[in-house]
């Protein structure tokens, strides 16, 4: 375990954990970050985007500890610390990461079964739970800077470029090196063939995953009753408003909200894809997040109707913590069509 400083009156705690999954060659890489002397009253769990390993989300983790969250962050298998052995020998692809999602929540549920289980899904981190249907034991997920990746729908500066990356580029150094060497490229991360292969065709497909992978798909989202909040970015370069709103509409039988995340809210800065996890992002952008939260545990919308809260008590916490997230940082714009 280590301690980590941080700009609150509250220490936090990392542990590394390992976690088995049946048919994995080796286990997910874990860690786990949670105030040291403040009480915990809701755990997170943060999915990462394709090719991003789990530490990208530190500071963010870190942050929400300091907030009374037990987060826990991980990396899919055949990926970063959940790779073992080389990556042209790893067997995984985009319904295998859905899998190790799963598992990833019924773990830390079991863990805190008495504490709300909220989802943050950077890009393809939000795509995947729905895939699971029933199976995700969460109270609500955050979809950050995420959407459908059918390439039409790819905000402007990558659809440019983007028949060239998946008709050229991506097949065939995938084809000659037996995986995606991103890194070495300075494009997306080191991916498994089988993951850039599935994504491939669902970037290509009009429906994305569901369109390729069928009406058993279609009907696993629909499955799912958890409320869903998802965060458009104005700049983003990969996924556009409308990608957003298709993937937020594949949670069809959920709550849903869009809010939309403008440039004006961080001047002088761009968000993009990746940015709203950036440690100057926390006076601006994290209590957004952190508001989100808080309402759900103030039981606003829950997949049942009823507040997530135990007792009196605790619902005046809460209370106070989402009033403060929301002055830190306003109450956001929401929408329901495209602004």
């Amino acid at each position: 375990m280590d301690d980590a400083a941080t700009d609150y009156a509250v220490a936090v705690r990392w542990q590394s954990l390992s976690l088995e999954v049946p048919g994995v060659a080796g286990p997910l890489a874990l860690r786990r970050c949670q105030p040291v002397d403040a009480p915990v009253h809701a755990q997170a769990v943060i999915a990462a985007a394709v090719g991003v390993p789990q530490r990208y989300y530190t500071a963010f983790a870190q942050w929400l500890a300091a907030h009374g969250y037990a987060v826990t962050t991980f990396d899919y298998r055949g990926h970063a610390e959940s790779l073992h052995g080389p990556l042209r020998k790893a067997k995984a692809n985009l319904l295998d990461w859905a899998a190790d999602c799963a598992a990833v929540a019924q773990h830390v549920r079991a863990q805190a079964p008495q504490l709300p289980l909220y989802w943050l899904g950077h890009s393809v981190g939000a795509q995947l739970p729905g895939i699971n249907g029933s199976d995700m034991p969460i109270d609500g997920m955050l979809a950050i800077a995420s959407g459908s990746g059918y390439w039409r729908d790819n905000a402007t500066p990558t659809r440019r470029k983007v028949l060239l990356w998946w008709h050229v580029i991506a097949p065939v150094v995938t084809a000659v090196c037996g995986c995606l060497p991103g890194k070495k490229l300075g494009l997306v991360g080191n991916l498994p063939a089988g993951v850039l292969w599935q994504w491939r065709r669902w970037c290509l497909h009009p429906n994305y995953g569901i369109g390729v992978e069928g009406e058993a798909l279609r009907k696993a989202y629909a499955a799912a009753r958890y409320p869903v909040h998802a965060f458009s970015v104005e700049d983003d370069e990969m996924m556009s408003w409308r990608s957003t709103a298709s993937l937020v509409g594949w949670y069809r039988n959920s709550a849903q909200r869009i809010e939309r995340l403008r440039m004006l809210d961080v001047p002088g800065r761009r968000i993009g894809h990746f940015g709203f996890f950036r440690s100057e992002m926390e006076h601006t952008l994290w209590p957004r997040a952190l508001a989100v939260l808080e309402r759900w545990n103030l039981g606003e919308v829950t997949p049942k109707g009823q507040p997530s809260a135990s007792n009196g008590a605790t619902v005046m916490g809460m209370e106070r913590r989402a009033m403060a997230a929301s002055r830190q940082c306003g109450q956001g714009e929401l929408f329901s069509e495209n602004p």
